[in-house]
């Protein structure tokens, strides 16, 4: 699962130079445009121009800047999974 703080360049300013590579999971794509409309909700940039009649809702915007691969993320790493299971034991 992203992370809030894993999501590069929280504030939406500069695009980033390459594209990020496509999301094959459904449920990462959910978790990572739900992570981007919360940035978006709090006055982050949108990285897509909103044509005319393009969509209104944070929501739906954040799935196509996804989509676009002009979000990126990181996944925690299997150790630093492990390493907070044995912490909080």
């Amino acid at each position: 699962m992203a992370q809030k703080d894993d999501l590069q360049d929280p504030e939406g300013g500069a695009e980033p130079a390459a594209p990020a590579p496509p999301i094959t999971s459904r449920f990462l794509f959910v978790d990572v445009a739900a992570q981007r409309a919360k940035q978006l909700r709090r006055g982050a940039l949108p990285r897509l121009e909103r044509p005319a009649g393009g969509p209104h809702k944070l929501e739906r915007l954040a799935m196509d800047e996804v989509r676009h691969g002009l979000i990126h993320y990181a996944l925690p790493s299997l150790d630093d999974l492990h390493g907070r299971t044995r912490a909080s034991e």
